[in-house]
């Protein structure tokens, strides 16, 4: 069984991130989302909310593809919640190239830790590429409309978030 790891904060989950989640999905046969508990960032969602965001949004996803999607938080470092799930491969989504920069390095690291762990790439789709978690809870801060950004419910979940 092909086990892949997609890695992140998800506060919120975007259509950017389902994207991404749609394609990895065709990759493997199990898709465990890595929702990180990251004390250096101050989250908007509480890792209980971001979990139930992922699992809300990724059942569709999961019942369409007929691959298993859970949601799995972790606080351990990346390559050690790899191992912990049985993931062979790690997917990243990229955006632009100052995020090759970063990831670059992270493979570099996540290699020299466990070579037999690879990391897969995916481009953000053209028309997704602009969105970032953080510029989404900017704009829903500032009472914008982020419906082109996120699925209904996390939208509601914005708005509520910020009154």
């Amino acid at each position: 069984m092909r086990i892949g790891l997609y890695p992140g904060t998800f506060d919120p989950v975007t259509l950017g991130h389902l994207d991404i989640i749609r394609r990895a999905a065709a990759l493997v046969d199990r898709l465990v989302i890595g929702v990180a508990i990251n004390r250096d960032k101050s989250p908007l969602f509480s890792l209980e909310e971001r979990v139930a965001m992922i699992e809300t949004e990724c059942a569709a996803l999961s019942a369409e593809t007929g691959v298993e999607i859970v949601a799995h938080p972790f606080e351990n470092l990346l390559i050690d919640c790899a191992r912990d799930v049985g993931a062979g491969v790690i997917i990243r989504g990229l955006r632009a190239v100052a995020d090759f920069e970063y990831e670059f390095q992270m493979v570099g690291m996540n290699r020299a830790l466990d070579a037999s762990i690879e990391t897969v790439f995916l481009m953000a789709d053209a028309r997704r590429q602009a969105i970032a978690s953080k510029l989404v809870k900017e704009i829903a801060r500032l009472k914008g409309d982020v419906s082109k950004f996120v699925t209904p419910a996390v939208r509601a979940a914005l708005i509520a978030r910020f009154g």
